[in-house]
């Protein structure tokens, strides 16, 4: 039995996805004081710190996500595709979720709006009129949004990186052709949503509370110009439908910087308030 990728969640029945390292440094060379190293890791940590702010300042992108979610031996793959404005904080993304367990029925992709607060859907499903919008405040998820939308927002992506408190220099490698410094490290989601903007800061403080461990492990690929072009991060939560932690792994990878991206968000009207029938 395939476990299940999307159920509804409480009072709202939103979409919720169910079904969802650190590297040491070693001295080859026995260094004596270790200064050298400490400088080294230091100087990741706070490149990865600025990379929110430098993706700012790049004004926007195309983004690719992914989201793989492991429970139960059971894998699968959740894609979406669009682009960001990282100065208004909102986005649009085209998500598209696995087939069915029979492998025969295909979901219709779902479109989402990605605001400060707020996550919108169109195409949401049962019980929600075509053209109508399903809003959610991401405030409100235990997972600050951050695997719910089967997507992570690419700015709290970034903003996740502040709270990096252990990272270190991989190397260098190429990301769709860009040459790019591979870091890899821990983030503290609690210290990563103290240090973060105003739009992402509640969702960031619903995170730390609902996740199975604060502690999220990221790879993390920043540019010659330290604009963050692919981040991978590992997630842990608690599924309530079944016993144990369910693995996520979260992947957004950036590119075309300063592309347009008019992002308009659904006026009240369009919204659906009615009831969300269970999927």
């Amino acid at each position: 039995m395939v476990a299940q990728v999307a159920q509804t969640e409480g009072r709202t029945g939103l979409l919720v996805v169910a079904a969802v390292t650190a590297g040491l440094a070693v001295c080859a060379t026995g260094c004596a004081g270790g200064g050298a190293a400490d400088d080294a890791r230091t100087g990741s940590v706070e490149a990865l710190h600025r990379a929110a702010a430098t993706l700012e300042r790049a004004g926007s992108a195309k983004a690719r996500t992914s989201m793989e979610m492991a429970t139960g031996g059971t894998r699968v793959t959740i894609r979406g595709q669009g682009v960001y404005d990282f100065r208004k904080q909102q986005g649009e993304l085209k998500v598209l979720l696995p087939q069915d367990p029979a492998g025969t029925a295909e979901h219709r992709p779902i479109t989402e709006l990605l605001a400060p607060g707020a996550l919108f859907m169109k195409n949401r499903g049962a019980g929600v009129p075509v053209d109508k919008w399903v809003r959610v405040d991401t405030a409100g998820l235990s997972d600050g949004n951050l695997v719910t939308g089967g997507a992570t927002d690419p700015y709290a992506a970034a903003e996740l990186l502040r709270g990096a408190r252990t990272a270190t220099l991989v190397g260098e490698t190429e990301v769709a052709g860009t040459r790019v410094r591979h870091y890899r490290g821990t983030a503290d989601l609690h210290v990563a949503a103290s240090g973060a903007s105003k739009g992402q800061r509640s969702a960031l403080k619903a995170a730390a509370k609902g996740f199975a461990t604060a502690e999220v492990p990221f790879d993390a690929y920043l540019d010659e110009q330290g604009r963050l072009r692919k981040v991978r991060h590992r997630f842990s939560f608690v599924n309530g439908h079944q016993k144990g932690t369910v693995a996520v792994a979260s992947t957004t990878l950036l590119y075309d910087f300063g592309v347009r991206a008019d992002v308009r968000l659904p006026r009240p009207r369009d919204i659906f308030a009615g009831k969300i029938a269970e999927q």
